[in-house]
């Protein structure tokens, strides 16, 4: 299975959808899981014309309550023998600081701390591919056999307002692998 992986599009305070770039990278994916700061029902429709949509979204009720693509908070789906949780902003326990590429989790969790019970506490089950955002910095990293996934932003990568990433989720049975495209190679 193959999923395009999205968060903080800021539509429409970045533009009005996201980049036409997205649409191009996300060609041939089964489905769009969106990590957050989506805003407005609307960027949702123009992905769902790519693939079916599955998002999250912190205080969803003020532009979703009636979305059933969109949660709140944390949500966890079981696709092709594996568990993933999706929220938007990631706090791991045990880590004083956010996941990104200048903190990963294997220089900051601590050593005798196990990362699936912590994550348990955030999504109440054992999950073993997480997908967050927050940061608008991508981040790919395995650690304790736990795939970390931020794609950054398709549209604020690193707080700038220019091109930037998305990320493709390639799920199997026996495995989990994530990439981040860059959306100015396309």
């Amino acid at each position: 299975m193959k999923i395009g992986v999205i968060s903080d599009t800021h539509n429409p305070s970045v533009r009005a959808d996201p980049p036409p770039e997205v649409a191009t990278a996300f060609r041939g994916v089964d489905l769009i899981l969106h990590a957050g700061d989506i805003y407005l029902p609307s960027c949702l429709d123009w992905l769902e014309k790519i693939a079916p949509v599955y998002a999250v979204e912190l205080g969803s009720d003020a532009h979703f309550s009636n979305d059933s693509r969109v949660v709140d908070k944390t949500r966890v789906l079981r696709l092709e023998g594996q568990s993933i949780g999706i929220t938007h902003d990631l706090l791991v326990p045990g880590m004083a600081q956010e996941i990104t590429e200048y903190s990963p989790l294997s220089r900051h969790f601590p050593a005798n701390a196990d990362l699936s019970t912590a994550l348990e506490t955030v999504f109440d089950t054992t999950v073993n591919i997480v997908i967050f955002g927050h940061t608008h910095y991508p981040v790919v990293e395995e650690f304790q056999d736990i795939l970390m996934v931020n794609p950054g932003s398709p549209s604020l990568p690193k707080q700038l307002r220019r091109l930037g990433q998305v990320a493709i989720l390639d799920l199997g049975p026996n495995h989990k692998m994530a990439e981040i495209l860059d959306l100015s190679a396309f």
